[in-house]
């Protein structure tokens, strides 16, 4: 019997994935609880559907993301902070700080965890940081730091 997985199977198939398998196996155990149904041409065509709605939805995320990238590789966000001789700042700027001060003088709201920062800024001047805005978009945002 042909059927379409609804839910990934165990040693049978993935979600999305049309298959044979037996007569009994599909009518006694994935049926009822739901984790195929049969390979109708109603039902494969459905799935194709389904399939081109989350490409679609992906594209226009990444395509998002990379307007959102531009914006960013343009822009410089200036942050003032405390600091002593030699331009050695008091504390340092976090990844947080970052995402705070994006989001309340540019509007441009940011998971502090996409902010690629290995170790926090501690001295003036400006810095290139890397934001991840998606699995193939990646922008680089200039933070400079002045002195308060």
């Amino acid at each position: 019997m042909k059927v379409i997985f609804m839910k990934d199977v165990k040693g049978q198939g993935k979600k999305g994935q049309v298959k044979e398998v037996s007569e009994g196996y599909a009518a006694n155990f994935l049926l009822p609880r739901g984790l195929v149904r049969p390979a109708t041409d109603g039902n494969v065509k459905t799935l194709e559907n389904q399939a081109a709605a989350e490409q679609r939805r992906k594209d226009n995320e990444k395509g998002d993301a990379q307007q959102l990238g531009k914006k960013l590789d343009e822009l410089t966000l200036n942050m003032k902070a405390k600091a002593g001789e030699g331009g050695r700042l008091f504390g340092a700027i976090t990844s947080k700080q970052i995402a705070e001060t994006l989001s309340s003088t540019e509007g441009i709201v940011i998971d502090k965890r996409k902010i690629e920062l290995s170790d926090p800024i501690r001295h003036l001047g400006v810095t290139e940081v890397v934001i991840k805005l998606h699995t193939e978009v990646k922008a680089t945002l200039k933070v400079q730091v002045t002195e308060e």
